[in-house]
């Protein structure tokens, strides 16, 4: 009986461990994870529950070694540090980063520039529940249990309560995180050492050290950097749609775009801040071009074509130059589909195709892969 007395004290005694461990996880990466939210549109509360869940709530190899707190892979576009490890197959390769802060970063941006992660924006920021099965769906995971895994942390640690919270109030949670990461630290220091300690023993404890002030430092530059990261848009106070939202023209949402009237019986609408319509059966660029008083050779030029060509029901149809960048907020695309081109991208994007060549160094001959990064805004680095 004494044994079994022992035994259920000693798993009490791990539980309320782990528990601690998660709730001062939460304190550390709320702020970060709020701010994530209103940048990308990605609910607070889903990245705060993957990081637990994929980082062992920062202590895994994969967050503590790399500072990768979301198990992301290399795959094609990743041209940064790399570790390996076995996952799904053996020896695969996981991204690394210089801090965690830029795993947070890359994490939003990762679901929120690949298709198949698009339709999660249709969620409202608050349906929690439909996010994280919809992870599952598009192939986050391979546990079928990782929606309800989600969803347990969300609710047991209250952590939707984020997903309402202004961004003014992020300010009150960074003091939080700060205190968090202080008393860390201490814990490390304040440890005694053993007597007789083993060599393995030792480099735990060297880890601990060198991960609470990694830590540390790491939430002091974020907060010295506080938004000044290059290619960053400025915060507001509103959750943003998501920027892929755009693509199908016949599930355009009429509410959320500009509207442009070019006459009484038909409307056009803005992409990118250019007008356009969507053409309809029996339509022709020539006859577009005609109903809007322009010449032939003016549409063919605004919509990245040398020649006219059969126009399908459906397609998009600008009717005035598009822009040499994409709107703010959307500095790139990654391609999930071999099929798309580089025409399909530009036109769904509102970006003129000359500039999307040259601020990426593709040749007339480029033809997107899967996996490949396509910036939108800004200008490739050339690689070191």
């Amino acid at each position: 009986m004494r044994r079994w007395i022992i035994v259920i004290v000693a798993l009490w005694s791990a539980a309320a461990a782990g528990q601690s461990q998660i709730e001062s996880y939460i304190a550390q990466w709320a702020p970060t994870a709020v701010r994530e939210m209103y940048r990308s549109g990605v609910p607070a509360s889903i990245t705060l529950a993957q990081g637990i869940l994929e980082s062992r709530y920062g202590l895994s190899t994969l967050a503590a070694d790399g500072n990768n707190h979301f198990g992301i892979k290399c795959h094609k576009d990743w041209t940064g540090k790399k570790q390996y490890h076995d996952d799904d197959a053996k020896g695969e390769c996981f991204r690394v980063y210089d801090s965690a802060e830029e795993s947070f970063r890359d994490h939003s941006d990762f679901l929120r520039y690949r298709d198949r992660y698009k339709f999660l924006f249709d969620f409202e920021t608050t349906d929690y529940k439909s996010w994280a099965y919809g992870l599952k769906k598009a192939g986050y995971a391979t546990d079928p249990g990782y929606p309800g895994k989600l969803i347990k942390y969300i609710e047991d640690y209250k952590l939707y309560e984020y997903d309402t919270m202004p961004l003014a109030g992020v300010d009150g949670l960074e003091k939080q995180a700060e205190e968090v990461v202080k008393d860390e630290g201490e814990k490390v220091e304040a440890t005694p050492e053993p007597k007789h300690s083993t060599v393995k023993e030792d480099k735990v404890k060297e880890k601990a050290k060198a991960k609470a002030k990694a830590q540390k430092r790491s939430s002091k530059m974020a907060r010295k950097a506080k938004r000044k990261s290059s290619g960053d848009e400025e915060l507001t106070g509103t959750i943003p749609q998501s920027p892929l939202a755009l693509e199908e023209p016949k599930r355009i949402d009429k509410n959320q775009l500009e509207e442009f009237k070019f006459s009484l019986t038909r409307e056009a609408y803005s992409k990118n801040g250019v007008p356009f319509v969507t053409s309809v059966e029996g339509e022709s660029y020539a006859s577009i071009a005609m109903r809007y008083g322009l010449f032939l050779n003016e549409i063919l030029k605004y919509n990245d074509l040398t020649s006219s060509r059969e126009l399908l029901p459906g397609t998009v149809v600008y009717l005035q130059a598009k822009k040499n960048q994409s709107e703010k907020g959307l500095d790139k695309f990654i391609v999930d589909d071999d099929s798309q081109t580089l025409w399909d991208i530009c036109q769904r994007f509102g970006v003129k195709m000359s500039s999307v060549r040259k601020m990426n160094g593709f040749d007339a001959s480029y033809q997107p892969s899967e996996g490949d990064t396509i910036l939108l805004r800004g200008k490739r680095r050339a690689k070191k």
